[in-house]
């Protein structure tokens, strides 16, 4: 039986945009919410599966950074990037009033305020990546260009080797 599938925010701004994409939902795990965890659920490589981590660089503020589910970001890249000297992972408990999104379903898209976003340099190996659809079990699959361009990216390296 096929699951009813919301449309959640970020959906309807790819419609608006007129992005082409597909929702696809996958089971949740409360104590795994790993995107490896999710790559295995979609079936799919885990270089397609990207996650969107936020950092807060000394200079610049909070900005966004789209990699690989399995890659560690690099934060003195990031930071470098970014235009910052240092950067962290944003604390969890700024996730939701900075972004509007919890762990595990936060999306480069359609976030509360826009950030700057860079998005690892992989994406474009592929013919289509993964994002969250901003909840938790459900992923929105795109061309990784289509992306890029509609978050106003820079694609970059962002890992660590």
């Amino acid at each position: 039986m096929a699951v009813k599938v919301g449309k959640t925010n970020v959906a309807r701004l790819l419609d608006k945009a007129k992005i082409d994409y597909e929702l696809v939902a996958y089971e949740v795990d409360e104590n795994n919410l790993a995107a490896v965890h999710v790559a295995e659920q979609l079936g799919e490589n885990i270089a397609q599966v990207f996650k969107t981590l936020l950092l807060r660089g000394d200079k610049n503020g909070v900005f966004v950074c789209v990699v690989p589910g399995d890659a560690e970001v690099d934060l003195k890249l990031a930071a470098k990037v970014s235009g910052n000297k240092n950067a962290e992972l944003l604390h969890m408990k700024e996730l939701l009033p900075t972004t509007g999104y919890i762990r595990g379903g936060c999306s480069p898209i359609g976030m509360k305020k826009s950030f700057p976003t860079f998005i690892h340099a992989s994406c474009m190996d592929f013919d289509y990546i993964y994002i969250s659809a901003g909840t938790r079990g459900l992923q929105i699959k795109l061309a990784p260009g289509e992306l890029v361009e509609y978050v106003k990216a820079t694609v970059t390296e962002l890992i660590l080797q």
